[in-house]
């Protein structure tokens, strides 16, 4: 199988691919081999996520469009990305200095318009931000490197929604501490205590700030919202169903955290100053 040659901005590198490889699902075995390299259906799921076009608008040098549809939907089926971005996000950490796994994290939320194609029963009107569509719950963990995700209308209550994320959090990592924006301050700070025994602290705004601030611990969140927005295809939502949402979030996720692996971590100030000459 020839690969084509390499020649967009969301492109991987060989050495994000050396990454992301070993983690899809292997090949079936019998029957027909597959036609297209994998690591240009990857490519070409990315270029969709990065550079937000219709699955028909695919480059003509990219496999066809049904081709990469359909492994797209495989592997979310099969939890690919679920998968892939627990092991991603651990390598990163380990290469930051930190724990494989995280003890605490933070939870935000943020509105995004919905396209024509987001179904009525899956969107919904955002009094507080006047948005018409769709409402991510996400929880990073302190360096802001995504954990779960969850799309909902946007007329979700913010308490309503993080509870559901949170319990996905509960299920899935170790976290049992969360930094959260004063608006889930009061009955959901006793049922995350009372119910799932987390301790989730809400990062009140300093008394008297006037216009833009940045707010202690709440800024990692908030700066993994805007790399996620960098995506086109996340700068609203395009998709007919919430979980595909979910997985083109992912998808964005990986690819962020992927490229800062593949570039490496800068030396720490430390380490530059073991390294300057005498």
């Amino acid at each position: 199988m020839a690969r084509r040659a390499p020649r967009y901005p969301s492109d991987m590198t060989d050495e994000q691919w050396a990454l992301i490889e070993p983690l899809l699902p292997p090949a079936r075995t019998g029957g027909r081999p597959e036609k297209h390299p994998r690591r240009d259906v990857v490519d070409a799921i990315l270029y969709v996520v990065r550079a937000g076009c219709a699955w028909r608008a695919l480059p003509a040098d990219f496999p066809p469009w049904e081709t990469v549809y359909w492994y797209f939907t495989r592997w979310e089926q099969a939890g690919v990305t679920e998968k892939i971005l627990p092991v991603v996000r651990e390598q990163l950490r380990l290469a930051d200095g930190r724990n494989a796994q995280p003890s605490a994290g933070l939870i935000d939320s943020q509105s995004v318009k919905g396209a024509d194609t987001v179904g009525r029963t899956t969107r919904g009107y955002d009094a507080g931000k006047k948005i018409n569509g769709r409402k991510r719950f996400i929880v990073t963990d302190t360096l802001g490197l995504l954990l779960t995700v969850m799309v909902a209308p946007s007329s979700r209550q913010d308490r309503d929604g993080a509870k559901t994320v949170l319990l996905a959090t509960y299920l899935t990592t170790p976290v049992r501490f969360l930094f959260a924006d004063a608006g889930l301050a009061g009955r959901l700070l006793d049922w995350a205590q009372t119910v799932l025994r987390m301790t989730v602290e809400a990062v009140r705004k300093p008394a008297g700030q006037r216009g833009f601030a940045v707010i202690p611990r709440r800024w990692a969140v908030e700066r993994t919202l805007a790399w996620l927005t960098a995506h086109r295809r996340l700068a609203r939502d395009y998709e007919r169903h919430t979980a595909v949402s979910e997985a083109m979030i992912r998808w964005a996720a990986i690819n962020t955290m992927t490229r800062r692996l593949a570039r490496g971590r800068p030396a720490t100030r430390q380490q530059r100053r073991v390294l300057q000459p005498s």
